[in-house]
């Protein structure tokens, strides 16, 4: 029984023109209409990773997880209805919405909305990016990753981590709380922010080519406060990327160069070098708040202390090709 990957995610926005040209352009995922109350949207060969329905609030609607079997679906159900959550199976309509085989759904104790589902559906035409782009990398990692703002870790860590099987990559105590979960090889594809706060903090998706995502970069810049965290290097990920503001207010992180572990050895523990070796300016934050200043600080010690990632993640290919051959 498990749960293998972010599969797909769904907005709740009245902005679906924005969302068009911020997807469809600046991201460059493929837009499919829906049938002018909701557009969704491609990253590869799956039907659909990102549904924007025309609903009042401008938030998350659902993430979707992918589980590894059809089994798994009542599995979970029978675990989470155990421990005291709701669970509802999905109808053909919302299988049919979703594309997918099978799912149910529940709501997490902050009140999200997270749906397990098996078989996606598979699209009959290649996937056309909206701007000139190699493509995003998923597949077995899924669609990337999600992050919540979370008001009491204490109650959604045991609910994800021991009632859904999601395996805890690392944490981080200071400025504030971090945890990262992974459910594949990617480093993680679930996230919360300690904030003592409710809602979505951002999605991550990661393109195969460096200079794909600087480009998005450049047209970022190009629209007034379009950027709300600069270019900058992760410290527990590796990650190379720059976050732009969803035309919901929350965040996109636009990523490459994502550390890939082995989640049969790997073994969680905690990060003390602040998020970011360099970069990731807070720019939606005035210049005087103590949060900006203290993350300024955090990545100038990282930097007199000579933190940096190994250089074999400088190339994921060449670390791909050697994961493949070790041994």
């Amino acid at each position: 029984m498990a749960i293998i990957a972010l599969g797909y995610l769904g907005v709740r926005s009245d902005r679906l023109d924005e969302w068009s040209d911020f997807a469809g352009h600046l991201l460059g995922m493929q837009k499919i209409d829906r049938g002018g109350k909701a557009v969704a949207f491609r990253m590869d060969d799956k039907v659909q990773r990102l549904l924007v329905s025309e609903e009042p609030g401008e938030t998350l609607a659902f993430l979707g997880f992918e589980v590894d079997s059809k089994d798994d679906l009542q599995q979970y159900a029978a675990r989470l209805e155990h421990a005291g959550t709701r669970v509802h199976l999905a109808d053909s309509f919302l299988t049919d919405r979703r594309f997918v085989s099978d799912m149910i759904w529940f709501n997490d104790p902050m009140g999200n909305r997270v749906e397990l589902f098996y078989g996606p559906m598979i699209a009959s035409d290649p996937f056309v990016p909206g701007r000139p782009i190699d493509g995003f990398k998923t597949g077995a990692l899924g669609m990337g990753h999600a992050v919540l703002h979370v008001k009491d870790i204490h109650i959604m860590m045991p609910f994800y981590r021991d009632i859904l099987d999601f395996h805890v990559s690392d944490y981080g105590l200071t400025p504030y709380g971090l945890y990262f979960f992974h459910l594949n090889d990617r480093h993680h594809s679930f996230a919360m922010v300690g904030s003592g706060q409710e809602g979505f903090h951002h999605f991550m998706v990661e393109y195969q080519n460096m200079d794909d995502m600087a480009q998005g970069y450049d047209l970022a810049q190009e629209q007034e406060g379009r950027v709300a965290y600069t270019l900058g290097r992760h410290t527990n990920d590796y990650m190379t990327s720059y976050y732009a503001h969803s035309p919901s207010g929350f965040f996109v992180e636009n990523g490459w160069g994502g550390r890939l572990i082995e989640p049969e050895i790997w073994m969680p523990h905690e990060t003390v070098d602040g998020p970011s070796f360099w970069g990731h300016d807070r720019l939606y934050l005035d210049k005087n708040d103590p949060a900006r200043e203290r993350l300024k600080e955090m990545r100038l010690d990282a930097a007199d202390r000579g933190r940096r990632s190994p250089p074999v993640a400088d190339c994921p290919w060449l670390y791909g090709e050697w994961r493949k051959h070790k041994g």
